[in-house]
């Protein structure tokens, strides 16, 4: 029934699950808004909402990518906006720059040794642990990657999307909890954690956050891309 739908009505049915999306995505902020619970997260809401309804109408992946391809296309000049507060606080930065790669770069090698150690020993599968290694880019970046490197790249799509939800959700708590109070420093931390997502969460907190954390989403993600080609090859002859 839903499927004829989507299929002889492709105007209409786009209309109604992109209606659906934004519906529940905005009843999940307005609960934000209302109770100030961190676990209230709007995308972590809907997804957990809007997964099982698709299911229930039997409509696949494909069929609400496609549908949603007008709110894919919106979201690309919502990222870039996620730049103004690296432009009102450059000045502050430029200044740090050497000390902000050397970070970022210590810290692309770390994750990656780690995530691909722990998914070794734990899971013993090479093509997961690749996949778990690039969890903290970006999905296009992350994915080409994986793909390059023969990982699994389903599982690194999941993956980055729990980083950067649970980065959004507890990473500003937890460093807080352990003394980070610096805003740069929990910019740089989330930034380069929890990519987009967490940045998003990090802009409402203040300028100089989003600032830092658009810094080391970008910078992460170039230092991932040029360090994982030689990194990853190098763990599989080690551990394996």
């Amino acid at each position: 029934m839903i499927n004829n739908f989507l299929i002889n009505y492709p105007v209409l049915s786009a209309i109604f699950i992109c209606f659906i999306s934004i519906s529940i995505y905005q009843l999940a902020a307005n609960l934000q808004q209302k109770w100030l619970s961190i676990w209230l997260n709007p995308m972590l809401i809907t997804i957990l909402i809007l997964v099982p309804v698709l299911v229930l109408l039997d409509i696949n992946y494909q069929q609400y990518s496609q549908a949603t391809y007008v709110l894919n296309m919106m979201l690309e000049p919502a990222i870039v906006a996620l730049g103004y507060p690296l432009y009102q606080q450059f000045r502050q930065i430029r200044f740090h720059w050497r000390e902000i790669i050397s970070i970022l770069a210590l810290g692309v090698v770390v994750v990656i040794s780690i995530s691909f150690f722990m998914a070794i020993i734990l899971i013993k599968a090479p093509e997961i642990a690749i996949a778990l290694s690039l969890k903290s880019v970006t999905t296009p970046i992350g994915i080409t990657l994986t793909d390059q490197l023969t990982g699994d790249s389903s599982i690194t799509a999941f993956a980055i999307m729990l980083a950067g939800l649970f980065g959004g959700l507890l990473g500003p708590t937890w460093l807080n909890f352990i003394g980070v109070t610096s805003s740069k420093a929990q910019g740089l931390a989330v930034g380069s954690a929890s990519h987009v997502i967490g940045t998003a969460v990090l802009v409402r907190i203040s300028a100089e956050h989003g600032a830092y954390s658009s810094v080391a989403l970008i910078i992460s993600a170039l230092l991932t891309a040029l360090i994982s080609p030689w990194l990853v090859p190098l763990l599989q002859q080690v551990l394996i």
